[in-house]
């Protein structure tokens, strides 16, 4: 058996299905990890999810920001934007069937490579977040992703306030604060305070602000953290940080992190994409 993770699809399928044939795929053997955003921008977003569903037990995924906004524009919490390729997952008869399983996939995952453990986020933790509380806050914010009222939260779910995490935040503010950590950060102040402004490389990072990997004392630094979400950033390979967008959507690659024995035995694997969108 062996372990993948892949950076964002954003719907293309065609990459992933190449990308599959390349590592060699089985699912009954292997286990893949989709990184979020599974869907958007690209254009075969409904091919993704009904893979993904079709190899349940063996194809595992988590949230990202793409993929929350398609469940907000089907409940009508959202609108379409101009680059959205989300028509064919919206006029589909199995709409309520693709959206049903997406909002019940995780923010995080934990899993062990050998005694190594791998922690999985689409974009980032806040620093004072321990691996251990983030889990648990991942959990807050996923049971009301999943409950039988979730349209309520999806109303209120976009926006940049609070920017920054404390214990006392409740409701739907609280909610906000998590998922906007897990699926949209990129950088933050030394302190935590959350930026969304930004979204340039660490070459181009704005006066005051790091990349949240990279504040002093992060509480989660001793686990291993692979995330994707920063396109900009690229391939990202350093010290218990691996970041796994390398721009598929845009003309780039998707990448496959294929896991051995321990987290050290690791190979690269990546397919060439033609770009879906075109930056700026």
């Amino acid at each position: 058996m062996a372990i993948y993770c892949i950076g964002d699809v954003q719907g293309c399928n065609g990459a992933l299905e190449r990308l599959l044939a390349e590592i060699g795929y089985s699912p009954s053997r292997d286990c893949v990890y989709l990184l979020g955003d599974l869907v958007n921008r690209g254009p075969k977003s409904r091919k993704v999810l009904e893979r993904c569903i079709r190899d349940e037990g063996s194809m595992f995924a988590i949230l990202g920001n793409h993929d929350l906004h398609l469940i907000a524009h089907a409940c009508g919490a959202r609108k379409a934007g101009k680059r959205d390729t989300l028509e064919a997952i919206m006029e589909s008869p199995r709409k309520a069937v693709l959206i049903d399983w997406l909002r019940r996939q995780p923010l995080m995952r934990r899993i062990q490579i050998g005694d190594d453990p791998l922690l999985m986020v689409h974009a980032g933790l806040l620093p004072q977040w321990t691996v251990a509380q983030a889990l648990e806050l991942a959990q807050e914010a996923e049971a009301v992703l999943r409950s039988a009222d979730y349209t309520d939260f999806m109303h209120r779910m976009y926006g940049n306030q609070p920017d920054a995490w404390d214990d006392g935040l409740q409701g739907h503010e609280r909610v906000r604060v998590i998922v906007n950590a897990m699926t949209r950060l990129r950088f933050c102040t030394p302190e935590g305070r959350m930026d969304f402004d930004c979204a340039e490389s660490l070459a181009q990072a704005p006066q005051g602000l790091l990349p949240w990997f990279a504040v002093p004392g992060r509480a989660s630094a001793d686990t291993c953290i692979t995330f994707g979400h920063w396109s900009t950033l690229g391939l990202y390979d350093d010290h218990h940080v691996l970041a796994m967008d390398t721009g598929c959507v845009w003309g780039g690659c998707l990448s496959a992190m294929r896991y051995g024995t321990s987290l050290a035995q690791r190979e690269l694997i990546q397919v060439a994409c033609k770009a879906a969108q075109t930056p700026g």
